[in-house]
């Protein structure tokens, strides 16, 4: 028989959802077994002490883009160097996106994402795939992924004119699918032709550093994009998404729509609930730009606690990460024009710490249920 291995974390305060407690968690061969105090386990376990620690379940990162090619370059965590972040953060499951080119097969771009993660990764995974381009294949390929990959989300976007950016009867007909195929729709809420417009005006004025990302796509453009995701989606009857939810503009419309009846999930990330976007105006270039992403943080500095606060009140519903570093090096491809800064920052190591932080605070204190992690 082969070995088995056998830990028991013992003594500490097991933080769940619904509570926490002192117990004892026995695991073998990675599966919690049982959850209890007094736990009989087998001679030779492991035993862990674990007394005046907390003891909380690995963490979900609802949204990583690992090793993507975006923007003239590819991010610089792989699905093994940001998965073994992931886990040395908390984070045991990570959801990955599938973003295949305009016009490029889904089902192709799948096949070619998992064959990539599956030989790296430290860690459970699992992908979401992008809606880039729409059609009759696109349609059929989707129900497959659905009934024979296990795939049950597809994101589409709002923005990145000309690139990913999906027009409004587009996404009726995809969230409409969604809804028969038994899928959950996402979507990257931001206006893409304001984005578009904004930035030339910008530009044109001679701002070129990073401050220029957050004037050419301010809070109202996040806004009027998660409005109107939410009202094509609930004139079709189908779940949404909101992915990086970075103002509280958007978080508003969210929770408004949530209160009303709508069945819409808002997802802040660490990012947003760590820190602002004042950033931008620093005078280090390669400072402000380590912060340049999309949506862009908000200069706003009351924003962290703002969708901090919503989170813990369920109007916004799960926390992820955007995960898509880049180097100094690969942000300078923008040194001289923001809109060519790649869009991208880190936080799947951080994520856990940045919810505990700002979320839960004193570690001294009973920590209250857990929420979003």
């Amino acid at each position: 028989m082969a070995h088995k291995s056998r830990i028991l974390i013992k003594g500490g305060k097991v933080v769940n959802e619904e509570c926490s407690e002192r117990a004892d968690v026995y695991v073998e061969d990675g599966i919690i077994q049982a959850v209890g105090l007094d736990l009989q386990t087998p001679a030779g376990t492991r035993v862990i002490d674990a007394r005046g620690n907390l003891i909380l379940p690995g963490g979900i990162d609802t949204h990583t883009h690992m090793e993507l090619a975006f923007m003239g370059t590819v991010a610089v965590d792989d699905f093994y160097t940001g998965t073994k972040a992931a886990v040395a953060g908390g984070t045991t499951m990570i959801l990955d996106f599938v973003i295949p080119q305009k016009g490029a097969s889904l089902l192709e771009a799948y096949e070619r994402w998992r064959n990539t993660a599956d030989r790296k990764v430290c860690c459970d995974y699992s992908l979401h795939v992008a809606v880039t381009w729409w059609d009759e294949s696109v349609k059929r390929e989707m129900e497959t992924l659905v009934q024979e990959k296990g795939v049950n989300s597809f994101k589409m976007f709002l923005a990145y004119k000309n690139v990913f950016m999906l027009s409004d009867h587009e996404l009726y007909s995809a969230f409409s699918h969604c809804k028969d195929i038994g899928a959950i729709a996402q979507v990257h809420a931001e206006n893409g032709d304001l984005i578009a417009e904004g930035a030339k005006k910008m530009l044109s004025l001679g701002i070129t550093g990073p401050e220029g990302h957050e004037l050419c796509r301010p809070e109202e453009v996040e806004a009027e994009a998660t409005q109107r995701a939410i009202t094509i989606a609930h004139s079709v009857n189908c779940p949404l998404y909101v992915v990086h939810v970075m103002s509280k503009s958007a978080a508003k419309v969210v929770a408004s729509a949530r209160r009303n009846g709508r069945v819409v999930f808002g997802e802040p990330i660490a990012a947003g609930l760590g820190t602002d976007g004042t950033h931008y105006w620093n005078k280090d270039w390669a400072h402000a730009a380590g912060f340049v992403m999309g949506p862009p943080l908000r200069p706003d500095p009351s924003t962290p606690g703002y969708l901090m606060d919503l989170l813990a009140n369920d109007d916004l519903s799960v926390t992820g990460t955007d995960n898509c570093t880049f180097s100094v090096c690969q942000k300078a491809l923008g040194k001289d024009d923001f809109t060519k800064i790649p869009n991208g920052v880190n936080g799947v190591e951080d994520r856990m710490s940045v919810i505990w932080e700002k979320g839960v605070g004193d570690l001294s204190q009973d920590p209250p249920p857990g929420r979003g992690l």
